[in-house]
C-alpha cells in the first residue's frame, strides 16, 4: 500500500532552480576533506533530531550507514552525551551544533570562548571554517525541510559525494 505523500511545498527546485547550485557548493565546502564526512553527517542527524524532521533524520542516517556506520553510533547520536561510541572530536563538534542550534540562557552567548576553544583543540582552522559551514548547510536545509516537508526518501544517499 503507498502511503499519501506528507509534503507540503513541490520541490522548491522546480521553482527556483539555483537552489541546486546552492545545495552543490554547500557539498563541495563541505568535502574539502578537513572535517571527515562522517562528522558532518553525524551533526546534521543531530540537527534532524532536534527540529523534529523526519525527512532530515531518515536521510543522514541513509548517509551515515551508507558510510559503514554501525546502529549502535547512529541510534546514540540522539543521547550523544553520555554514549561511548564517539571520538572527542565528533563530540565536539555535535556540542557546537547543540549549542548553535539551541537556545541559551537570557544573557549567554550561544557559543561560548570555551566551546570555541573546545572544538579548536580538534580542528585547525580550515577545519573551524568547513565544521561552521556545515551547521550553516543544515540550517539552510532545516529551513527547507520544516516549511516545505517533504516526503522522507532513502534514494537520495545515493548521491553524496566525498
Amino acid at each position: 500500500m503507498t502511503k499519501p505523500s506528507i509534503s507540503r511545498m513541490p520541490n522548491p527546485a522546480d521553482f527556483v532552480p539555483e537552489v541546486a547550485d546552492v545545495s552543490a557548493a554547500l557539498f563541495r565546502a563541505t568535502g574539502n576533506h578537513s572535517v571527515p564526512r562522517t562528522t558532518i553527517n553525524l551533526i546534521h542527524l543531530r540537527a534532524g533530531q532536534i527540529v523534529n524532521n523526519t525527512y532530515l533524520t531518515i536521510l543522514n542516517t541513509g548517509f551515515l550507514r551508507k558510510a559503514g556506520e554501525t546502529e549502535e553510533r547512529i541510534t546514540a547520536v540522539a543521547s550523544w552525551q553520555d554514549a561511548p561510541y564517539f571520538t572527542a572530536a565528533e563530540r565536539a563538534a555535535l556540542a557546537l551544533l547543540e549549542a548553535t542550534l539551541q537556545p541559551t540562557p537570557h544573557g549567554r552567548e550561544r557559543v561560548s570562548d570555551e566551546l570555541y576553544a573546545e572544538v579548536a583543540e580538534h580542528y585547525d582552522q580550515k577545519a573551524m571554517a568547513t565544521l561552521t559551514i556545515a551547521i550553516g548547510q543544515i540550517n539552510f536545509f532545516i529551513a527547507l525541510a520544516v516549511i516545505g516537508k517533504p516526503q522522507p526518501v532513502t534514494s537520495l544517499t545515493a548521491q553524496q559525494w566525498d
